[in-house]
């Protein structure tokens, strides 16, 4: 954006505004200080129905109306949804604890199909995805909504919001796949929100992706159920997994949730079905810092998920309801990546902390510098053919590095 203002157009903006007209939208882009903070673009649009104005909820389309997959019926008009492992029962008339699924006379419907309330061409490390396509750009794509409830969330405006008390666009599959290409991205993100609210969503724009050669990648809170995630497995390469901490206690008090067990068995699931998966642990002073329980969390994710699964220990800063908390001490941090290097783990990282060597890639074999990188640009890219150049050790990477544009 200009220096002068938050709100004065950009180049970036004109050019979005111009391509997005091929499809139908006219589109004014504000950041907000708060998203310029976040590295979120919320879009606001207004549609050729000049009644709506800027900035206030944009209702869907009748042709975007979407009967949800993943329930079942039951007497009395009720449902029950499958889809995340809350598996609501549902009245008619009733929404779902996500509020992204309602129950219609006995059927039920997703509030949320295609309906975008913020999206961004992002790299694909801020994710964060060290191992998967580095240096790509990711079109990042969210829906209002969540079934999680974390009192830390830094996306709260969005994340805890319903579809009628945000602005957004119904922006169909086949939208979402030309403005992927049309911003040199190589594939789609679903995050900023919970992505497992709109898996039908995810699974028509991973069908069109892999059409056109595009990978199509989850950051979820892992509480999707097996049957749902079955559904979505041949259209999803990659997963980042928020393990928000290793007890059950903690899921309860900062997340709502009654455990931490659907998560765990939603990343083991992934690394035996062949999805390729990274996790990540942010780390709250006072809450799941201590060495005992990083400790624990380390040792599941190498005898479960494999010492190869790249792991993140990122830095937690005030949001939401937990502003009274302090930040995380970098050297918490750092000892976080020496338990888990002493448990095994091959590829750990420090996030958070730009500039910190902890968010380089190293070879586990010979400790040689492989990638180097600075915040979410990547400085220095050394692999040849996924190989360490030194020792030639074979290196977890998925995809080619894209140089950026």
């Amino acid at each position: 954006m200009s220096s002068g203002s938050f709100f004065a157009a950009s180049t970036k903006d004109s050019t979005i505004s111009s391509a997005l007209r091929s499809i139908s939208f006219s589109l004014s882009a504000i950041q907000t200080p708060l998203d310029i903070m976040l590295g979120i673009r919320k879009v606001w649009v207004s549609e050729r129905a000049s009644n709506l104005k800027l900035g206030r909820p944009i209702f869907h389309r009748d042709d975007l109306k979407k009967l949800a997959k993943f329930w079942e019926k039951l007497p009395d008009k009720k449902v029950h949804c499958t889809l995340c492992s809350w598996r609501c029962v549902i009245a008619s008339g009733k929404v779902g604890v996500c509020h992204a699924r309602k129950n219609e006379d006995g059927e039920l419907y997703s509030l949320v199909y295609g309906s975008i309330v913020s999206w961004m061409d992002d790299p694909i490390e801020k994710k964060p995805f060290y191992h998967f396509w580095p240096g790509s750009k990711a079109f990042s794509i969210a829906a209002p909504g969540c079934n999680f409830k974390c009192l830390h969330c830094q996306n709260w405006t969005i994340s805890q919001a319903s579809v009628g008390e945000v602005s957004y666009e119904d922006i169909t599959p086949e939208q979402a796949i030309e403005m992927t290409k049309r911003y040199n991205c190589k594939g789609i993100a679903h995050t900023y929100t919970e992505p497992t609210i709109w898996t039908e969503y995810a699974i028509d724009v991973g069908k069109l992706a892999h059409r056109e050669g595009l990978y199509n990648v989850y950051v979820s809170n892992g509480y999707i159920t097996l049957e749902a995630l079955q559904e979505l497995r041949p259209y999803l390469d990659g997963a980042n997994v928020d393990v928000k901490a290793f007890t059950d206690a903690f899921y309860r008090k900062i997340c709502g949730v009654a455990g931490i067990r659907p998560v765990l068995d939603t990343c083991e699931w992934m690394v035996e079905h062949g999805i390729h998966l990274e996790v990540t642990y942010l780390v709250i002073p006072h809450e799941n810092d201590s060495a005992e329980e990083i400790r624990k969390f380390c040792k599941w994710v190498v005898e479960k998920l494999g010492p190869e699964v790249p792991t993140h220990f990122s830095r937690f800063y005030p949001h939401y309801k937990m502003t009274d908390c302090d930040a995380t001490p970098v050297r918490t941090l750092e000892r976080a990546l020496e338990i888990a290097k002493e448990e095994g783990i091959h590829y750990v990282y420090i996030g958070n902390v730009p500039g910190h060597a902890g968010d380089n890639t190293y070879c586990p074999k010979c400790g040689e510098l492989l990638i180097e990188r600075y915040g979410f640009d990547v400085v220095q890219y050394r692999l040849k053919d996924h190989r360490c150049p030194k020792c030639h050790a074979e290196i977890n990477i998925v995809g080619e590095y894209t140089l950026a544009d």
